[in-house]
């Protein structure tokens, strides 16, 4: 059952068959760019983009992939989009040019960080449409979903972030749904980023942290590709 109380999620991501999200363990290595190229990938790829359409208005992703894509180094003016998103940035990834990019081509702009030097508190008198979620030391996933839902109305979000921090979603049952379009490849690399990344489970107990999903919908897109939908299951049972 969905929590009232913080917004729908549904965790999108487009993965090889072994469940990487990325072509390799460093940035110059994407799945954007580089599935493009891949004779035999490349021909349904279009598919993965006509789903991504479909998501919610509000897109939770990171600032480093953001800048993974290029937004700090795009020139040409953006095409304004009706989506809204939720960008979080500590380090930070994004540059004024980035952040500016950003302002001209969503809707509304959720800057989350911890960084009060962050390029975007600079450029909040030029754009109305760049909101600051500031948190202290540590951004509190649980605390921001709240807090998009009871001060933004925020009532469905796609998240489309890394590894890493998919695995903090996972873990404090904070994903309701899965939208997994599946490419035709094998990827490999210990290092390189699966779907949900983190730390390890390391004992029985952690057991816990396992989500069960049901399977909602399986399509069977063209050129080998599958789009797969589930409902997680947040409260895990474990038999003794």
């Amino acid at each position: 059952m969905n929590n009232p109380n913080r917004p729908v999620t549904t965790l999108f991501m487009i993965e090889s068959l072994d469940g990487k999200i990325s072509t390799g363990d460093v940035d110059e290595l994407d799945v954007d760019k580089d599935f493009k190229r891949i004779v035999g990938v490349k021909e349904g790829l279009h598919q993965y983009y006509n789903v991504e359409k479909q998501t919610d208005l509000y897109s939770l992703n990171t600032g480093r992939v953001m800048a993974k894509i290029g937004v700090n180094e795009r020139t040409k003016e953006p095409t304004k989009m009706e989506c809204s998103f939720i960008i979080i940035d500590s380090k930070p990834h994004l540059t004024a040019k980035g952040v500016e990019y950003l302002a001209k081509w969503v809707k509304t702009l959720y800057l989350v960080t911890t960084n009060k030097n962050h390029p975007a508190y600079k450029l909040q008198d030029k754009f109305d449409n760049i909101v600051i979620i500031y948190f202290d030391e540590k951004i509190h996933l649980a605390e921001l979903l709240a807090k998009l839902k009871s001060e933004y109305q925020v009532d469905r979000i796609t998240i489309q972030s890394g590894g890493t921090l998919n695995s903090g979603w996972l873990r404090e049952k904070l994903v309701d749904h899965v939208s997994i379009v599946v490419a035709p490849c094998l990827i490999g690399g210990e290092n390189t980023q699966s779907l949900i990344g983190g730390e390890s489970l390391h004992t029985q107990n952690d057991l816990k942290h396992i989500k069960a999903l049901k399977l909602v919908k399986c399509d069977v897109l063209a050129d080998s590709y599958l789009h797969l939908t589930y409902d997680v299951v947040n409260e895990t049972e474990i038999d003794e």
